[in-house]
C-alpha cells in the first residue's frame, strides 16, 4: 500500500489543522498561476499589494479564507530570485496554501514528532519552518508548515512528541514569515531526501512529476471539497 492509499484510507481519523472546518466555511480558491492574467499588473515584489490582491478577492467573493495552489505552474514566484532564473525557474507548488489572519493557530492532524524546524529566511522562502514526522500503517511521512510566527519555534526540538488536535503553531505576518501575505504552506513529504528544516515547496517544470511523486496532494489530509 503506497502513502495515497494509506492516507485516504485513515483521512477520516485526521484531525482539522485549524480551529475551523475548510468545509463549513466560505472558501475561494486563488489562482496564482501564470494563466491569471490579473497577476501581470500587480508589483510582485510589493508584499503589501499582493496582500490588496489576495484581500480583494476573499472580500469580492464573501469568503473568509483562501486557499489552492497544488502542482499550480505559479507567476507569484518570479518575485523572488531565491526560486531562480530562465526558462526551467521552479515555479511548480508542491503544497497547498491556505490564506488566512497572522496568529491563526495550528493544529497537529495526528499523532507526531517534530523532525526538524528552522528560519528560512530568503526573501520569498518559508520563513519560520516546521517539518513533523508521521507513522501510519509502519510508514514513515512528513509534513511541512511554512510562513509562521517566530515563536512557534520556541520549545521546539528534535523528537519532542506532538499529540492530534495539539496546537503546535502559529501562521506569522509578513515581517516574519519570508515577505508575504499571511497564510499557512502545508505540504506532504514522502522522502525529506536528508533535509532539515526546510524542504523544496516549488520545483522546476523538468523536475514536476519526480517532485510530485515525493510531495502527494495535501487534501489527502485537509479533506477540503
Amino acid at each position: 500500500m503506497n502513502i495515497k492509499q494509506i492516507l485516504e484510507k485513515n483521512s477520516a481519523e485526521f484531525a482539522n489543522i485549524f480551529p475551523f472546518d475548510l468545509n463549513k466555511i466560505k472558501v475561494f480558491q486563488i489562482d496564482f498561476s501564470v494563466e491569471n492574467k490579473e497577476l501581470y499588473s500587480l508589483d510582485l515584489l510589493n508584499t503589501d499589494e499582493l496582500d490588496k490582491y489576495v484581500q480583494s478577492k476573499l472580500k469580492e467573493s464573501n469568503s473568509e479564507i483562501g486557499i489552492g495552489g497544488y502542482a499550480e505552474n505559479r507567476l507569484i514566484y518570479k518575485r523572488s530570485e531565491h526560486f531562480g532564473k530562465g526558462d526551467d525557474s521552479r515555479s511548480i507548488h508542491l503544497g497547498v496554501d491556505i490564506w488566512c489572519k497572522a496568529q491563526t493557530p495550528i493544529f497537529a492532524f495526528t499523532d507526531s514528532i517534530v523532525h526538524s524546524f528552522q528560519i528560512n529566511d530568503n526573501f520569498g522562502d518559508y520563513g519560520p519552518t516546521i517539518i513533523l514526522q508521521h507513522t501510519l500503517e509502519n510508514v514513515t511521512f512528513y509534513s511541512l508548515y511554512g510562513h509562521l510566527a517566530a515563536d512557534s519555534l520556541e520549545g521546539l526540538y528534535e523528537g519532542k512528541k506532538i499529540s492530534k488536535n495539539q496546537q503546535f503553531a502559529k501562521i506569522g505576518n509578513s515581517s516574519e514569515n519570508g515577505s508575504w501575505p499571511p497564510h499557512l504552506h502545508f505540504q506532504i513529504i514522502t522522502n525529506m531526501m536528508g533535509k532539515k528544516g526546510d524542504f523544496f515547496g516549488v520545483c522546476s517544470p523538468s523536475e514536476k512529476a519526480k517532485f510530485l511523486e515525493i510531495c502527494p496532494d495535501p487534501n489527502l489530509i485537509l479533506k477540503y471539497g
